[in-house]
């Protein structure tokens, strides 16, 4: 490990983690600080969201569609007007979440049903650049593709921590919009066609809302508290990495 990293694990997880890390401090994905949200009032639709299309436009968008990708991701138009595909969405989470764990217990030791196993939930960070491939129908809505999701992951964390991002780049500029509940994904991607560049989609933390963090208890308040701390600290260091960056250069410059 880099003598920078703060990276702390419980021995009993050791085995089960594995770290990618790429670089010295300050050399972060530089996307990251060129990604504004261009727009995020989900009662205001995009651009795509507005264009309304007969069925004769939808079979031939369909056509063009299929035509344009190199893979086996094709779109198929249904009987009943309606129609399938694949989207694909990253997630760029930068908290951890959740998921079930197990603890076996001496019934299952003992050769009897594992029917009195002490359920628990284990936490960990999804790895950086995770991509999943869901195959969804025309009318799927942005908060249904979220809970699929969670659910391929196996991830126990509430559906509403998390917000699906409609992304696309312009002008050497790379701009987020959150979608709203009930925008259809698939609908999207058929109306912006295949290209990654134009129209992606992106799985991020819901930052909009109140919590309500009365529901919690005192041990995850406590490691809530030592993650924004964690969190607090890197956003200082890649601040102070970025000036001194910008002194030495201004410095080399004089």
């Amino acid at each position: 490990l880099s003598p920078d990293c703060s990276f702390t694990c419980h021995y009993r997880c050791r085995a089960l983690v594995r770290l990618d890390c790429s670089g010295p401090p300050g050399t972060s994905d530089e996307d990251d600080g060129n990604e504004l949200e261009k727009d995020t009032n989900v009662d205001e639709p995009s651009e795509w969201e507005k264009t309304e299309l007969d069925q004769t436009q939808v079979e031939q968008r369909i056509k063009e569609y299929n035509s344009q990708i190199n893979s086996n991701l094709f779109m198929s138009l249904n009987k009943d007007g309606s129609y399938t595909g694949f989207i694909k969405v990253q997630l760029k989470l930068v908290r951890p979440v959740s998921v079930p764990a197990t603890k076996r217990g001496p019934a299952l030791q003992a050769g009897r049903p594992h029917t009195q196993g002490v359920k628990r939930r284990t936490s960990f960070y999804l790895p950086k650049g995770t991509v999943k491939h869901l195959h969804i129908l025309s009318h799927t809505r942005a908060r249904e593709v979220i809970d699929a999701l969670l659910r391929k992951f196996t991830v126990v964390d509430n559906p509403r921590k998390f917000a699906l991002f409609e992304r696309s780049e312009k002008d050497e500029q790379v701009y987020l919009r959150k979608l709203g509940d009930e925008e259809q994904p698939l609908r999207l991607r058929l109306l912006a066609g295949p290209s990654e560049k134009v129209l992606s989609f992106v799985l991020k933390e819901n930052e909009t809302g109140e919590v309500n963090w009365d529901a919690f208890t005192l041990p995850e308040l406590h490691n809530f508290l030592r993650i924004l701390q964690r969190e607090e600290e890197e956003h200082v260091r890649r601040l102070r990495h970025r000036y001194a960056r910008c002194r030495q250069k201004m410095q080399e410059a004089l």
